[in-house]
């Protein structure tokens, strides 16, 4: 029988060409500070980082502390975002800057925002960013709505992964829509990530379960009242939904109790 670790081995998420041995992606924002963030990435185990180039000091600003001093550059992917853009012309310009700041870093997420109350992404702008960044050579992970058509118009795009939102960002209320995210997940041929909502290590097991390749999170971490323990917590929820995903659950049967044991050959009690 495979053990864990060969299971891990063998089971890669794959985006864009490049293989992962975690399926967990993990923010860098709202810790308490910089060593505390890579505390919990090296709890979380996560192999790409996700950084806001408008939030977080990647070296544009010399005089302030620099994330990058805190992340082995041999350890982690990072994984510009966009988070605080409103239009397609801002989202495209930032990960422009994290091109050059990076060294000519090609993967990156886009998320447009559609206001600053819900932080729900606008559909519109986001596909007009897209066409533009993967026509520039990115490699684009892209929040989205949960709407299987707009996952379905960013995959024919050309992006390498479609995030859908479980729940609004921030909000840690779980998969309100299982039921779209497997749509999502059934009609494609890229990886399915869920991106913001998840709480805590079950909503990520939930989110593996119904099949999606990965999920990305910051707030259920950062936010909790031990963010570290809670990054490992959310890493054996990751792994524990994929392996039962993986193994396949048993049918759910309504009033058909089955009996864990077999019944032939019951000692009889007369």
């Amino acid at each position: 029988m495979a053990s864990g670790k060969e299971l891990q081995v063998n089971d890669q998420l794959v985006i864009a060409g490049k293989s992962y041995g975690s399926r967990l992606l993990v923010g860098t924002g709202k810790y308490r500070d910089f060593e505390q963030t890579a505390q919990a990435l090296d709890a979380a185990g996560t192999e790409i980082v996700t950084v806001a180039i408008r939030r977080v000091n990647l070296g544009q600003n010399p005089n302030e502390p620099n994330l990058l001093d805190f992340l082995p550059k041999n350890r982690y992917t990072l994984l510009p975002n966009t988070a605080g853009c409103y239009t397609a012309e801002d989202a495209i310009r930032t990960l422009r800057l994290a091109r050059e700041l990076l060294d000519d870093h090609r993967l990156v997420k886009l998320e447009v925002l559609g206001d600053p109350n819900t932080l729900f992404p606008n559909v519109r702008e986001t596909l007009k960013a897209a066409e533009v960044l993967v026509a520039e050579g990115f490699d684009v992970m892209v929040y989205s709505s949960d709407d299987p058509i707009i996952a379905k118009e960013l995959e024919q795009i050309g992006c390498c992964a479609v995030m859908p939102l479980a729940s609004l960002i921030g909000s840690g209320m779980g998969i309100l829509n299982p039921w779209n995210l497997k749509l999502i997940i059934e009609q494609s041929s890229i990886p399915v990530l869920v991106d913001a909502g998840v709480g805590t290590a079950s909503d990520a097991a939930i989110a593996m379960e119904l099949g999606c390749d990965g999920v990305l999170m910051n707030t259920a971490i950062a936010a909790a009242a031990d963010p570290v323990l809670m990054a490992h917590a959310m890493k054996l929820g990751v792994e524990a939904g994929r392996a039962a995903y993986l193994a396949g659950r048993m049918p759910k049967r309504f009033y058909s109790a089955t009996p864990s044991s077999p019944s032939e050959g019951v000692i009889s009690s007369r």
